[in-house]
């Protein structure tokens, strides 16, 4: 996922420094919108499974510190192994998808600009 979101960033962001005057920027903003859901929905899939291990990661705490069982830091640790990956995905994916609000914002200047110019050519 990481490698699609980074291609598809330096796809439309090389198609915003065209200054090509073919472009639709309409069907672009539509198909980035499009984008813009399916990374949202990754997101919010991420952020449900990073926030289900932090809570099993407290819970493997306080029932290792409860019981006395220390052969349960050794659970704890495992999932504080999956869970660091899980939070650094998570603010990977999160700051894309602000990256592509802000593309989003450029891309209908984009489009308001070219037609308001033909608007103005006629």
């Amino acid at each position: 996922m990481k490698k699609q979101i980074q291609n598809y960033l330096n796809e439309i962001l090389s198609l915003l420094q065209n200054t090509d005057t073919n472009v639709n920027w309409n069907d672009v903003a539509e198909k980035h919108l499009i984008k813009i859901g399916f990374y949202q929905h990754e997101r919010l899939i991420h952020l449900i499974v990073t926030v289900l291990f932090a809570l099993l990661e407290v819970i493997c705490v306080v029932a290792t510190v409860i019981s006395g069982y220390m052969e349960m830091l050794l659970l704890c640790g495992t999932i504080m192994i999956l869970l660091i990956p899980y939070i650094g995905h998570y603010y990977f994916l999160e700051n894309s998808v602000q990256k592509l609000y802000l593309i989003y914002d450029e891309i209908i200047k984009k489009a308001r600009k070219l037609s308001f110019t033909s608007l103005t050519e006629r």
